[in-house]
């Protein structure tokens, strides 16, 4: 189960990515991120209401803002190498952020099988070149600076999702939401401004804070019910996703070491999964 919901979580974070990243050519993508943030806090409140979740153990809550900072520093630093730097270099080396979680998990003791220790080798070189990686291209350190930032930001990020998780997963995305809700509506008071959004915008800006909100939620039960040295890397096959939807959707050509990367992580899945 624990291993269903964290490729669940990919899935979706995949979707709300490739949604995010068409969006993003109309408007700000800070306004993408922010807006989409909003609606998927109003939907996890939502439901925390009618679960009536309200009540749990406080204990999530330094954990959620901790993942809420981790997540604004890293998609930050993201966007802006992303604006900087060679795409095809910056997106695989910020997929490595799942090596942070991966090596904590490691160092507490966490005993994978054999062949789950193959399929998570097989996943992680498979999300890199499902990145669409360059060997060159890169001008400068600084984007690598910023990318290097963004990967230890966003592996931080899992980790603390993870330590909420265990007081209370729906609470602790519920708490992260809100928590980068109430940053992103000073960040807007400031600009005075929502980069862009029309109505017209609504529907993909809720599907994706749907989309975000839910893997946030696969992912923390995930977490629970399984390693999080499997569950992690499970659930950072989002990339591939990506790439198939663009692929799909966009007519995106996929190059070679792209397809490769495909294959290897579905077989990295299937590996890790066996092994359980």
């Amino acid at each position: 189960m624990a291993a269903l919901l964290a490729v669940l979580s990919s899935l979706l974070w995949g979707t709300a990515d490739f949604l995010g990243g068409v969006t993003s050519r109309r408007m700000a993508p800070v306004a993408v991120y922010g807006i989409s943030q909003c609606i998927g806090a109003v939907f996890l409140a939502i439901v925390a209401t009618v679960t009536g979740s309200w009540g749990a153990d406080p204990g999530f809550w330094p954990w959620a803002v901790a993942a809420s900072v981790a997540g604004l520093i890293g998609m930050i630093a993201f966007y802006t190498a992303l604006s900087i730097g060679p795409m095809g270099i910056v997106a695989p080396l910020v997929s490595l952020s799942v090596v942070v979680p991966l090596a904590v998990a490691l160092l507490r003791g966490e005993t994978p099988t054999g062949i789950q220790y193959l399929g998570i080798l097989a996943a992680i070189v498979g999300i890199m070149l499902a990145s669409g990686p360059e060997l060159t291209g890169a001008e400068s350190a600084r984007p690598l600076v910023l990318a290097g930032v963004a990967t230890v930001a966003f592996g931080a990020m899992y980790v603390f999702m993870a330590e909420g998780s265990r007081h209370d997963p729906l609470m602790t995305m519920t708490g992260m939401r809100v928590t980068t809700v109430v940053i992103y509506l000073v960040i807007f008071a400031k600009v005075r401004g929502l980069g862009g959004a029309t109505r017209f915008d609504l529907g993909p800006l809720a599907a994706i804070g749907l989309f975000d909100a839910a893997a946030n939620v696969s992912f923390g039960y995930a977490t629970t019910m399984g390693l999080l040295s499997t569950t992690a890397v499970l659930g950072n096959l989002y990339p591939v996703m990506t790439a198939v939807l663009a692929a799909v959707f966009l007519h995106e050509r996929l190059r070679a070491v792209q397809y490769a990367g495909v294959a290897a992580a579905l077989t990295g899945v299937l590996m890790i999964s066996a092994g359980g």
